[in-house]
């Protein structure tokens, strides 16, 4: 069993990385040289940017944290958690990295008024929503069996369920 600290720091190996490269760095390689041309215009839309940025960021290192403490991993496929996580933001949403990630960027095309980055999103989400669904699914039925098929039947994959399920108790 790996201690606490070399859990935490594997995260922060991994976040600065692959979240890191995925919100910070493509994002500036995107926009690089215009950004430097324009200044940004400090209105509604720019708050908003900034408030989804926030949202994500706030978003990301809550899961990241519960993955650690709850999960005993990192949300690396080599380092995955050895327990499911179900708490926090887990309640609300399969994949709260994923969505807050994609907030990030969706918070930065709004900032810097970029239709580029806001492709790259979608590009992001398309591909986030391919790997949920053709590896990360079956492997965590493999890994987590029966329980996180009950998870999966009660916690929808992205933010909103897309049918609504009643829930009919025996009279």
């Amino acid at each position: 069993m790996q201690s606490t600290g070399a859990i935490l720091l594997k995260l922060l190996i991994f976040t600065i990385v692959i979240p890191g490269t995925v919100t910070v760095w493509l994002p500036v390689f995107i926009l690089f040289p215009g950004v430097r041309r324009h200044s940004i215009s400090w209105d509604a839309l720019a708050f908003g940017g900034i408030a989804l940025i926030a949202a994500g960021v706030a978003g990301y290192c809550w899961c990241a944290l519960d993955f650690a403490f709850a999960g005993k991993g990192t949300p690396s496929p080599v380092d995955p958690p050895k327990n499911l996580v179900v708490r926090g933001l887990y309640k609300y949403t399969r994949n709260p990295m994923y969505v807050s990630v994609l907030s990030i960027l969706i918070g930065e095309s709004l900032l810097f008024r970029s239709a580029a980055l806001l492709e790259y999103a979608a590009i992001g989400a398309i591909l986030c929503h391919l790997f949920v669904v053709f590896y990360e699914e079956p492997a965590l039925r493999r890994q987590m069996g029966e329980a996180y098929v009950r998870y999966c039947g009660q916690v929808p994959r992205w933010l909103l369920p897309m049918t609504r399920r009643r829930r009919t108790h025996a009279a």
